[in-house]
Order: structure tokens, then sequence, then C-alpha cells
């Protein structure tokens, strides 16, 4: 945050940077605290999650496509 000083008031200023530090700077200490093993841990069970949701949906599709005829 930026402080402009005008006319005997103080306007604050919203810096975008700042936002960006913040951001990065805690991403790298969760990378720090996150052991490797986790993190692979993590991606498997979020690609079969991905993989589960895409087949349910296309069995409901036609499940559904099936019964309405």
């Amino acid at each position: 945050m930026i402080f402009h000083f005008k006319s005997k008031d103080m306007r604050l200023k919203n810096d975008n940077q700042d936002t960006i530090c913040t951001t990065t700077g805690s991403m790298f200490s969760l990378f720090i605290t996150i052991s490797p093993d986790d993190f692979i841990k993590t991606l498997i069970l979020a690609c079969v999650g991905a993989i589960v949701s895409f087949l349910m949906t296309v069995l409901l599709k036609w499940l559904y496509n099936k019964f309405r005829k």
C-alpha cells in the first residue's frame, strides 16, 4: 500500500505489487512445508477425482438419453 499526502489528507492507494508479493510469498512458504510425497499423493488423487467426475458425467448423460426416449 502506498500513502499519498495531498491537501492535508491521507489517501490510500491499493498497489497490485503488494498483492502479488503476498501471494507469491504464501505459495513459496506452502511449497517448503509440503513434502514431495504429499504433493505427489495430492496430484494423483486430483487426477483420479477428475477422471471419476468425467466418467460419471458421461454415464449420467448416457442414462438420461436412454430413458428419455
